[in-house]
């Protein structure tokens, strides 16, 4: 019988969300403000200012914080939702100025099935 192993580098998935969102108008600033804390409020971290990553156990609970982040797009500006495997994350190289900078790490997830 082979056993697999659940939290594996290519089940584990990263999501993305990029977005320019204009702030002109106080509605426009606001609209944003609630983008923001409602990433916040659904598990994502800021990686810089216009870019939130959240590490998800699998495509499946992946595939339901996009949904979410889907359904409170903003009126008005552009987003884009990326996910991307735990493999191709530990890829990135990070940098800050000439000095290498370490990656955030996974966050542990309960799971209870």
């Amino acid at each position: 019988m082979i056993t697999q192993n659940r939290f594996n580098q290519y089940r584990t998935m990263w999501i993305y969300i990029f977005f320019d969102l204009p702030t002109e108008t106080k509605q426009e600033v606001r609209a944003a403000n609630q983008f923001r804390k409602m990433l916040l409020n659904n598990g994502f971290t800021m990686f810089q200012f216009s870019i939130y990553i959240r590490h998800c156990s699998s495509r499946e609970n992946a595939k339901v914080h996009v949904r979410r982040v889907k359904t409170n797009l903003p009126k008005n500006g552009k987003v884009a939702v990326l996910t991307v495997t735990d493999k191709q994350f530990g890829m990135m190289e990070l940098f800050h100025g000439r000095k290498v900078i370490p990656k955030p790490p996974p966050k542990l997830q309960l799971e209870l099935f």
